[in-house]
Formats: C-alpha cells, structure tokens, sequence
C-alpha cells in the first residue's frame, strides 16, 4: 500500500508530519537526544528491526536533521549525529512530552521521564509562548489565519471569503 506524500502540501503540519509521520522516526530522534549515536545502540534501545531502522535513519539524514560522521574505517562504520535542524526540533518532542504526561500518564508524579533546565537546575516542562508578548499560546487565544503561501483555495476555505 503506498503511502499518501505530505511533502507539497501547502501546510507546515502535513508536511513535518510527512518527514516524522511514524512512531519509529520520533522514537529514534528521541534516542538522538539522549545521546545515542550508533546504528547497534539504535536498535538495542528501541528493538526496532535493522531495515526499519536503517529507513528511519536515510529519512533523517536525508532531510538534515541528522547527519552520518564514520567513525571507523575497516569495516565502513558511521554514527548519527544531531545536526542544527535535528537540535531545533527538541521543543516538539518537550511538548509531545508535556501533552503525553498530562493526558495518557499512570496519574500524578508518574512522568518517566523529567526535563532539568541546566540554566536554572529546576525540572521543567515545555510551554509555549507569544514570541512577542510572552503570553500562552493555547487554542481559545490564537487566531488561525492565511499566510502568504497558502493557495487562494485554501485561504478561501479557511477563511470563507
């Protein structure tokens, strides 16, 4: 069964949701950020199967957010390193982390995993926010509207007019 492409799509959720549209391609950034680098390590913590594994990792190099570095020569072995665009990603699984904890966790105090701020050294978990006036950005306070790349169909439909 093929696979419906996201990737053109004028809309910034369907086409990240292309690229990260499987449970495997977030649980193998989620051990990019806990520092795992190697094909072996990859597969030993997430029990993915080698061909999966090996597809989620092109994916993500591919589309830069991890990068391959070899570290061995003879055989050929490379890791898989977090570029700039794999670092930026961090606050969306701190949200996905948020949201799982709040709404499909064992109860309170049951998070399995706690985000510490090296700044401060408080545990801490994600929000977001205004990137101008710091306040909540949660649904009931956002206005949804057109950008400029969106198509005059879309807008249309978004908008009514």
């Amino acid at each position: 069964m093929r696979r419906t492409s996201f990737a053109r799509w004028p809309c910034s959720i369907a086409r990240t949701m292309d690229l990260m549209g499987d449970q495997w391609t977030l649980l193998v950034l989620r051990e990019s950020f806990y520092g795992t680098r190697r094909f072996d390590a990859f597969q030993g913590a997430l029990g993915i199967a080698r061909n999966t594994l090996t597809e989620r990792l092109d994916r993500l190099t591919g589309a830069g957010l991890l990068t391959r570095v070899r570290y061995q020569e003879r055989p050929t072995r490379y890791e898989y390193v977090l570029t700039d665009m794999g670092r930026d990603f961090f606050p969306v699984l701190a949200a996905i982390i948020r949201w799982g904890d709040r709404w499909l966790g064992d109860g309170p105090d049951t998070s399995p995993l706690v985000l510490r701020h090296r700044v401060c050294g408080h545990a801490t978990s994600a929000v977001v926010r205004c990137a101008e006036c710091g306040g909540d950005l949660t649904a009931g306070l956002v206005a949804v509207e057109p950008g400029p790349g969106m198509p005059d169909a879309e807008r249309t439909r978004l908008t009514g007019t």
